[in-house]
């Protein structure tokens, strides 16, 4: 039987790792163990079917998984995999994370010699919602999720892509990991601190009382997300985002040249380069 499908450890139980839980629970596994800091939490993974077992500790379901999902906040699953390596090493449990960032997490593996065990993950269906409360039974149904090998870890890759694929219904895409954390710079990390950049604006602004509309709510929205999780992302991925971060500065710099100046037909040339890509994200 393909790795994952007789027994499933979750370190972490939240809006991601309690949904591959979940979601492997309803596909049949029979066998899924989880563990949580929280144990409430935990408690209410196994109230719903997420998981059959719960662990006392992260050693418990590396012992007891053939593939071992590191849902925590990203500088906890490194700490945890430095932990667990020497019985990685000589169990036969796959690992994977869901981090956001996968240089770090594959540096790391590699250095531990654990080329032939790990792989990373990144699914593409995170929530700015936290706790296992954020959880779903079909998270990752259709998402894509991409799948970073270490050197001479292609046959690991391809098994935890097949357990995405065939669990989860999710869409596997094998991605190196300094393209990956290039690409999530811009399209995840970037957006992530402009929505917080934003809502730190208004908050140090003076407007008391005042009852923000649809744009300031809908715009700030991923500030409302886990703090732990995006300053470990962040703080690991701070050289490819603070790259986005400059183009987003010179992006800023235009439209603020076009005000000072009172410069109409350069403000409404910016407008509509935005305008454009917005469009043809939809089409």
């Amino acid at each position: 039987m393909p790795v994952g499908r007789r027994a499933s450890g979750g370190i972490g139980l939240g809006a991601i790792g309690g949904s591959v839980a979940w979601q492997s629970s309803r596909a049949g596994v029979p066998r899924l163990i989880g563990y949580s800091p929280v144990p409430a939490e935990a408690v209410s993974a196994a109230k719903a079917g997420a998981i059959t077992d719960i662990a006392s500790s992260p050693a418990e379901v590396a012992a007891s998984s053939d593939l071992v999902i590191l849902a925590a906040p990203p500088a906890a699953n490194l700490q945890v995999l430095s932990d667990l390596a020497a019985k990685f090493r000589s169990g036969q449990a796959l690992v994977t994370d869901v981090t956001g960032v996968k240089g770090p997490i594959v540096d790391l593996a590699s250095q531990l010699g654990l080329n032939r065990r790990v792989a990373g993950s990144h699914p593409l269906c995170g929530t700015h919602e936290t706790g296992f409360a954020a959880a779903r039974p079909d998270l990752f149904r259709g998402a894509v999720v991409y799948v970073s090998p270490l050197p001479d870890g292609q046959e690991v890759a391809n098994e935890v892509s097949d357990f995405w694929e065939r669990v989860c219904g999710a869409l596997p895409v094998v991605m190196d990991a300094a393209r990956h954390d290039r690409l999530l710079a811009w399209t995840s990390h970037l957006p992530q601190a402009v929505a917080s950049a934003l809502a730190v604006a208004l908050g140090r602004s003076d407007l008391k009382g005042v009852t923000f509309g649809p744009g300031a709510r809908d715009t700030t929205r991923l500030a409302a997300s886990g703090v732990e999780m995006w300053c470990d992302t962040m703080m690991l991925n701070r050289d490819a985002l603070l790259e986005a971060l400059n183009a987003f500065d010179e992006a800023e710099d235009d439209l603020r040249a076009a005000l000072r100046d009172g410069n109409r037909e350069r403000l409404t040339a910016w407008l509509e380069t935005g305008l454009s890509f917005r469009k043809g994200l939809d089409t």
